[in-house]
């Protein structure tokens, strides 16, 4: 709601990311984002399953791919929220390096108010950071495309059909 009162009173301002920037460089930035993304956070969440010995599985495929379709849903609105509105929107305040910065860290510290565990929220920095730094030094226009498909991927990898894959692979 906030981003479309933004993007409505700012007059379609392209800070918020609604562009398509270059989009062949968003969509290599998604080409390679996007596995690396998974396999990261797929890893960091086998790595904190083991350390804190559980972890949630969806019960089955179909589950696993019911919670990716939220995902695919979710992650762009947190990208909307945190890249374009929190970090476009200061940078034209503060500059870009501070609204990175600041951003960045509301984004990670979202997480806890889901009542993850402190470990599992700091991860969500792994996606945060490189995230941030995307729909800012992508060339072209601030773009939500890229850093969305990879965020996508990285929470499918770290809740959902990660665990369902760690799981089938018995690796937990």
């Amino acid at each position: 709601m906030l981003f479309a009162i933004a993007y409505l009173a700012s007059g379609h301002a392209r800070w918020l990311g609604l562009e398509m920037g270059d989009l062949r460089v968003q969509l290599l930035f998604a080409a390679v984002g996007v596995p690396l993304m998974f396999a990261a956070a797929t890893t960091v969440q086998l790595w904190l399953a083991r350390r804190r010995g559980a972890l949630l599985v969806p019960a089955n495929a179909g589950d696993a791919w019911f919670q990716a379709g939220f995902y695919a849903v979710n992650g762009p609105i947190e990208e909307a929220f945190f890249r374009g509105l929190m970090q476009g929107g200061l940078a034209l305040l503060w500059g870009t390096p501070v609204a990175f910065v600041i951003a960045t860290a509301a984004y990670v510290l979202y997480h806890k108010l889901g009542r993850w565990t402190w470990a599992d929220t700091l991860a969500t920095a792994l996606v945060g950071i490189p995230l941030g730094l995307g729909f800012w030094l992508l060339p072209g226009p601030p773009s939500l495309i890229g850093v969305s498909l990879a965020h996508i991927a990285a929470t499918c990898g770290f809740l959902g059909p990660g665990p369902y894959l760690l799981k089938k692979l018995h690796l937990i």
